[in-house]
């Protein structure tokens, strides 16, 4: 496995690839943002781990760009830049995970792994979950709803996908929270509610007929009735 580490700080460099070296792994180092694009888009990596404050382009941007030209590389943004607002803005530019600094390598592992599982089964040929009207493409990782395509955010289409993938099934905040950002405790916010806010606007707010339900004191479900 290839990983590409885009960061500035010798110390987190020096800890995160020894540490992932002894794994097993094969790690490029990129200082800046620059570099980090050069190599992220002119060769393969099975996982790319992002800084967002870096050099020449700050790792936001990094991310979506990479995400625009290789939207089954997964990425983690490492920062110490920790808030909602904060991981949020990380999120709606593509990355898959967040992890805050400082952090133990340990958890960084844990992350990779679950990244790469995930990415494992990526879908060769067309596949489409259709609810009522609602289609989506998981390998295009297209939206449409009577045949209108909806654009959503990597992070909203993520959360569409896990729920359409459970269909029927009421779905609590922690298990939208392990699945779609592979976080297994509670932030401490209402990113889950927020983002199905965000999707019931795009999805249902133009059809008479809603997908997008509550289930009072359990979390939410995405049903045709």
């Amino acid at each position: 496995m290839n990983l590409l580490l885009v960061e500035d700080e010798p110390n987190v460099v020096s800890v995160v690839s020894r540490g992932l070296t002894d794994e097993g792994f094969t790690v490029s180092i990129a200082p800046d943002g620059l570099i980090g694009k050069q190599m992220a888009l002119e060769n393969h990596f099975d996982l790319i781990m992002l800084d967002i404050m870096l050099p020449g382009i700050n790792g936001l941007e990094l991310c979506k760009i990479i995400k625009e030209q290789k939207p089954n590389t997964p990425i983690i943004m490492l920062t110490a830049l920790g808030t909602t607002e904060n991981i949020v803005n990380g999120l709606d530019n593509g990355a898959d995970d967040y992890l805050i600094k400082p952090f133990k390598f340990a958890e960084l592992f844990a992350r990779i792994r679950t990244l790469l599982r995930r990415y494992g089964g990526i879908v060769s040929l067309d596949q489409i979950i259709t609810i009522a009207d609602l289609q989506i493409n998981v390998s295009a990782k297209t939206v449409k709803r009577n045949e209108k395509e909806i654009v959503l955010t990597a992070t909203e289409y993520r959360l569409l996908e896990y729920m359409a993938k459970n269909k029927s099934k009421i779905l609590s905040r922690i298990d939208i929270l392990e699945s779609v950002w592979d976080i297994d405790f509670n932030l401490g916010t209402n990113v889950v509610d927020v983002y199905v806010n965000y999707l019931r606007k795009k999805i249902d707010k133009n059809s008479e007929h809603k997908l997008i339900h509550t289930a009072v004191g359990l979390g939410y479900v995405l049903k045709e009735r």
